[in-house]
């Protein structure tokens, strides 16, 4: 087992130039008779991962400088430790961005539930204590296991653990533009939006020889509609139109005409700069609408809550990522 000095840090700019060099640095320093080669090596662990407002009373300050024990690991040949060199910081970037993704995943999930963010956990403590107690899990990865595959079982652990954040974000995405795509048919503007929660019974009719349409007119085109509309065909039924809503932009009209007219019509509306919205009242249809929408409202807040708690839970797993941090440590000369 060894022992280095770890200087744990919020923020990596505030980590003095010697500690960021790392271990060779202080080795080199050794060797020009610097007075810090007594000194036990350090390392920098940034932890840009904890979330700043509000840090539990029990989380180390801004800088702190505790004993870090590294287990005596396996490093191999000379070839497979230079090969494994290159490995290790591929596979720590790799392992620190998918830490990154599932911590911005958090925070939007906990912003689209009004939930005010707090700090990060990891087994259910702050980042920072958790770095300081951390010690290698010899259940899962055996300190006489070759190096190679130990990285590679934490790479590919992690890798999962982003495959399934992938499919689970996209099923939660897809119901939410489902929603958004109910939302805009909804709150759009007349001439596009949804008329069936507009419309009542009593405004429709429709019999043998009769039939309403719905007229979009232009807000500031609405006196010129009730003095053309029934001149628009002969066989307009008078005083028929009726203003059902008002948007900034168009007035929703109905009219009723004889159903035989009503082609000639929609060709006589357009070219007056109206437009007849083909719709056809439907109570049942208008009430699977409404189930389909609580529906939907109901699996997104699901689905939301659901995934929340499953970042939690991964953001804790991918913080295996420490292990390849003593894994580097182990394998410096």
């Amino acid at each position: 087992m060894y022992l280095f000095t770890v200087m744990v840090t919020a923020d990596l700019r505030q980590v003095p130039p010697l500690a960021r060099g790392g271990v060779d640095d202080l080795q080199r320093e050794g060797r020009r008779g610097n007075p810090l080669q007594a000194r036990p090596p350090i390392l920098s662990l940034s932890l840009s991962d904890r979330r700043p407002p509000r840090p539990p009373p029990d989380s180390l300050p801004a800088r702190a400088c505790v004993q870090f024990t590294v287990p005596d690991l396996r490093p191999g040949t000379l070839d497979s430790l230079l090969a494994l060199s290159d490995d290790l910081v591929k596979s720590n970037i790799f392992i620190e961005g998918v830490s990154h993704k599932i911590r911005r995943q958090i925070e939007d999930l906990e912003r689209a539930g009004g939930v005010e963010s707090g700090t990060l956990t990891v087994d259910g403590v702050p980042v920072d204590s958790y770095l300081t107690r951390f010690v290698w899990d010899e259940g899962k990865y055996p300190v006489n296991a070759p190096l190679k595959e130990t990285v590679a079982s934490i790479q590919s652990q992690v890798a999962k653990i982003e495959d399934d954040m992938k499919v689970r974000v996209a099923e939660y995405s897809n119901v939410k533009s489902q929603l958004g795509a109910i939302n805009r048919k909804q709150t759009g503007s007349l001439a596009v939006r949804d008329l069936s929660n507009l419309i009542k019974p009593e405004d429709m009719v429709t019999s043998e020889h009769l039939v309403t349409l719905l007229s979009i007119v232009p807000k500031y085109s609405q006196k010129d509609w009730l003095a053309s509309y029934e001149s628009l065909d002969t066989f307009v039924v008078p005083r028929s139109s009726k203003k059902l809503y008002e948007d900034n932009e168009y007035a929703l009209y109905t009219v009723t005409l004889f159903a035989k007219v009503v082609d000639n019509f929609k060709v006589h509306a357009r070219e007056k700069g109206f437009q007849i919205r083909d719709f056809e009242y439907s109570p049942e249809a208008q009430e699977s609408r409404k189930q389909e929408l609580e529906k939907l409202l109901q699996d997104q807040e699901l689905m939301r809550t659901s995934l929340l708690q499953w970042c939690y839970a991964s953001y804790s797993e991918v913080h295996v990522f420490c292990g390849i941090c003593v894994i580097i440590l182990s394998v410096k000369p």
